[in-house]
């Protein structure tokens, strides 16, 4: 009897205390706070966070359902008025977790109207709604089409067709996966002076129509296109010039304006003839034809040649003959 009253004492101060039983957890999924949308086109895309814990912090077993909601709101808004008139928009599936929506919005051209989700859990329960997303649907924005590039001496220029005064250009690097918005411009036309001979790209442009609150309503993007840049063939030469000698007819011309010129070639025709090379010269502006017979009308003409061996147009012909 002794030896058990010191266990009792100890057992009835708090040590080897057995705690009841645990509350059941509440399994509600937790609520969404990063909900964007975006009119695109004749559409609005509405894209958010599924949570994967519950509001207590516990991993969420089963997939949850969205009920996302979308309309004008009451002046002054609130939720429950909100979401009474808002039209309910059928839940997507989603393997990832980033929840997807592409809405219809032609109904509401000309309105604003906020968007919202609920994630519900299997038991029926959900945190509330999410954060609002706010958007001023218009009719939808003109798409880019004909999007064509060439290569100029100050970069690949891009141009296209649509109406508005506010674009987008985006563009994927070689080997990349994604696109990268690299130009906002007030003109249907860019020049991307980065682009580089010989490397491959790939383009989008986009219009879009400034609103308030930093936002923007776009148009769906336009058919992408692919670019490798190739090298300029450099310009015709100007300014030629010939002059008879006793056996020979000289020709000059006025240099290229280019660095990259690595010299002319010359050629000629005789009377109701072809055009045929009859020389390659370096970069000096001048060549003697001492092949020329007297007393023969010929036609004459010059072309650059780059560095890159890219030959250009032939100059404007001029007329001689040796007497």
């Amino acid at each position: 009897m002794r030896r058990i009253l010191p266990v009792l004492a100890a057992f009835l101060s708090g040590c080897g205390y057995l705690a009841g039983p645990l509350p059941p957890l509440a399994n509600i999924p937790a609520r969404v706070a990063d909900l964007a949308a975006v009119q695109r086109g004749a559409k609005l895309v509405v894209q958010f966070t599924v949570p994967v814990l519950t509001t207590e912090g516990v991993a969420i077993k089963q997939p949850p359902t969205f009920d996302l909601r979308v309309g004008p709101g009451p002046i002054p808004f609130n939720d429950a008025g909100w979401a009474a008139n808002a039209k309910r928009i059928p839940h997507v599936a989603t393997a990832s977790g980033t929840a997807r929506y592409e809405i219809p919005c032609a109904e509401w051209t000309g309105q604003g109207v906020s968007i919202a989700v609920r994630v519900v859990g299997a038991n029926g329960k959900d945190a509330g709604w999410s954060n609002f997303a706010i958007a001023e649907v218009i009719a939808p924005p003109d798409r880019p089409a004909a999007l064509r590039a060439g290569m100029t001496r100050d970069g690949l220029r891009l141009s296209w067709q649509a109406s508005g005064g506010h674009f987008r250009v985006l563009r994927a690097l070689p080997n990349a996966e994604k696109y990268d918005q690299v130009a906002e411009v007030t003109d249907p036309a860019w020049t991307d002076k980065a682009a580089q001979i010989g490397a491959h790209y790939r383009y989008l442009v986009q219009t879009f129509v400034p609103q308030n609150d930093h936002r923007a309503a776009e148009s769906d993007l336009s058919d992408p296109l692919e670019v490798t840049p190739e090298p300029i063939p450099p310009a015709a030469p100007s300014g030629l010039r010939a002059v008879a000698a006793p056996n020979s007819i000289e020709l000059t011309w006025d240099a290229a304006d280019e660095s990259d010129i690595k010299g002319y070639r010359v050629y000629r025709a005789s009377a109701g003839g072809a055009f045929e090379r009859i020389a390659e010269t370096g970069a000096v502006p001048i060549y003697s034809d001492h092949t020329a017979e007297h007393g023969k009308p010929y036609r004459y003409s010059v072309a650059a040649v780059g560095t890159t061996g890219k030959e250009g147009p032939q100059s404007v012909p001029l007329d001689m003959t040796l007497p």
